[in-house]
Order: C-alpha cells, then structure tokens, then sequence
C-alpha cells in the first residue's frame, strides 16, 4: 500500500526532510532553537524556509506563494513534524491565511499573504473563557463607531500570538435568530493598542494566550469579509484547517513509532532485543498498521479537497482529524511503555512526542465534536 505522489513531490518530501536533519536532526539542535523545549518556535528556522519558498506554499500567485495543491501542503507539515522541525507556527499561520485569501481585502491579503511567504506568523483567534466547542457563545463585543469599531472582552487559548504579526479576530457585532449569526471577522495587527497578550503555561511550553481587549480601536476597513457572516466563513475553511491539523500529527506519529522502533531494536533484556519479545512485536505491527492508514487517508481528502476546492468535506475532514490525532496519541503513549522509564525521561523525546499528541484531540475542534460532526452526516 502506498499513496502515489509524483516524481516532484516525491522530490519535495526529500528536500524537506533533508533540511530538518541537517537544521534540527540531533537533539543538541533542537534544544538551541527551542531553549530547552520552552518555545516551539524558532523564526530564524522558519525564515530559512521562507527563503526557499516553502511557506507560500497555499498563498496564491498573485502573492508571491506557489498555489500548490492541498497534497503538497500536506507533504510539507507531515515532513517538518517527522523531522521535528521547531516551526510552531506554520499551523495557526496556514490556517488563518487560508480565510485571509478567501474573504480578505486586497490591502489585507497584501499584508499577511506576502507576510506569510515572507517568514510571517499569524494566529486566529475564536476560544473564550465561556466558548470553546460551542463557539456561538461567544460574547467578546465589536461595536460600530464613527471612527471604525470599538472591542472589548477576552479571548483565551490563542496559539502563537505572542509572535504573531497579526490575529484574525472573531468577535460579536450582533444577534440574530440564531447564536452562530452576528459574528464578524477582523484584522488586528498584534501591537494594536487596547491588545493585551499574556501567555498560558502549558505542559508544552511557551504556546497558547490569553488576549484582552480593553476599549481597543479598530479602523472600519478592519473587517475581513461580510460583517455578521462570520461564522459561514469559518465553517468554510473546516476542510482546511482539519487537514492542516491531521498531515501534521501523521508526521508526528512517524516519529513517534521511528523512535520506539530504533529504542526496541537496540535495547536488550534477557539477553536479546526487547523489540524481538511477542507482546512488543504485536505492538510495533498494529501501530503500523494504523500508521498507514492514516497516511492513506490524510492524502485521500486531501486529494478529495483538490479536486472539489469549493466543497464542504465535512465528514471526511473530521475522519481525518480524528483518526490521526488519536493514533498519533496511541502511538506516542505505547511507544513510552514500550521504552520503559527512558520514555518518560527528559533526555528522550518520546516524552514531548507524549506531550504534543495529547493535546492535538483537543485544539480545533475536539475530537468529541469531531465525532459528533461524522454522526450528525449520517443523520443522527
């Protein structure tokens, strides 16, 4: 079984994996770039791959980036987390260009799509203190004034704002029949005045905000897309963001399960390979297995997304969520009983593979209500 790519990509795949062993391949690196793991994202790394292109990779033309399809980007966030490649942002950042090139003005996309393929991160904010599932609830208020609009509430859960040029903002213009209606998109440069960034500690490092939004002015042009449409406009990048979400944790899992494997192989007990043991090799089988087929199936929609570019996926994009990041969790956590208290100790990555799968079921969009979207496609 194996998932067709073209001589390019196959090419692609090569280039990208080569730049992560030269750049971050040896533990001593990647605690350079990330001071000891506390950040999950070094820009100096992440401006190397600007300069060769990689990160413009969805960004139209028109904007400097490549317009590659959904299978290239996957190749490149599948290759760069197997590579353990410190660039934390490439998600958020991927994500919220996505709506900046579908509902952004032309001064917008000017700024952060040329930023993005510059080396820029941004961030997208939508968790409350009150919101997270249920995303309706939120309450953070936009207000319409005669110099633009006025903002006011808190925003929790923020990836990667504390080094994010800009925040694409969901906030609350009005109501209307329903929770989902009145909410509005808008484009905040993160040194706004009003804006206060305070970090969440988190078992992964410097990662996650809060924001506070004290009587913070924006200008009326601010607004990305129609305002009150806000929500049908996230709900049309669901395809890509769960994507984004799932190619990544596929290359976390290959690391994950490389790891065990080269540790199994390697360590003896008894007087032989603990890996050549039957409850370990049983292991090692079923967490390939599942391997693959996640891969196959990351690629599927992603080809499904290529060739539909305006249709909603959504019981395919959260299969693909939810299948990834609960394996990539599986074969994390296995693979940590399997290398025994070495798998917990710092010295090791398996801990922090341990530490990043756990939280990839909760951040966009939990599994739970990953699940509860694959049900409700089947009518119930």
């Amino acid at each position: 079984m194996s998932v067709e790519f073209t001589s390019e990509q196959k090419d692609f795949a090569a280039a990208i994996a080569d730049f992560c062993k030269r750049e971050s391949g040896t533990r001593e690196q990647r605690d350079r770039l990330t001071n000891h793991g506390e950040h999950n994202h070094n820009q100096d790394l992440y401006e190397k791959m600007a300069k060769l292109g990689w990160l413009g990779i969805t960004i139209p033309e028109e904007y400097d980036g490549s317009a590659a399809s959904h299978v290239d980007m996957c190749i490149l966030l599948e290759e760069a987390a197997k590579g353990m490649a410190p660039i934390g942002g490439i998600g958020p950042t991927l994500i919220t260009g996505g709506a900046y090139a579908k509902f952004g003005t032309d001064a917008q996309k000017d700024v952060v799509l040329r930023g993005i393929v510059a080396g820029r991160s941004q961030s997208i904010s939508m968790s409350e203190p009150e919101a997270g599932s249920d995303v309706g609830n939120l309450s953070t208020r936009a207000e319409k004034t005669a110099d633009g609009w006025l903002i006011n509430g808190q925003k929790t859960w923020c990836s990667n704002a504390h080094f994010a040029d800009n925040i694409l903002l969901v906030a609350r213009t009005g109501r209307g029949d329903g929770k989902h209606e009145g909410l509005t998109m808008f484009h905040v440069p993160a040194d706004t005045a009003g804006l206060k960034i305070s970090g969440i500690d988190t078992m992964g490092g410097k990662e996650v905000n809060d924001l506070y939004f004290t009587d913070c002015v924006l200008p009326e042009d601010a607004v990305v897309g129609d305002v009150g449409n806000g929500w049908r406009q996230l709900m049309t990048g669901l395809n890509f963001e769960r994507l984004i979400l799932a190619a990544m944790m596929l290359g976390t899992a290959q690391r994950a399960f490389a790891d065990t494997l080269d540790f199994v192989t390697q360590r003896k007990q008894f007087g032989r390979p603990v890996g050549s043991f039957q409850a370990l090799r049983h292991r090692i089988a079923d967490l390939a297995t599942e391997i693959e087929c996640c891969k196959l199936l990351v690629y599927s929609v992603a080809k499904d997304v290529d060739a539909n570019p305006g249709k909603m996926l959504a019981r395919e994009a959260s299969m693909a969520k939810l299948k990834v990041t609960e394996t990539a969790k599986k074969v994390a956590l296995e693979g940590m009983q399997m290398m025994g208290g070495y798998g917990y100790a710092t010295e090791f990555d398996m801990e922090k593979h341990v530490r990043s799968t756990i939280v990839s079921s909760i951040y966009g969009g939990t599994n739970e209500i990953q699940r509860d979207i694959i049900g409700k496609t089947y009518g119930l």
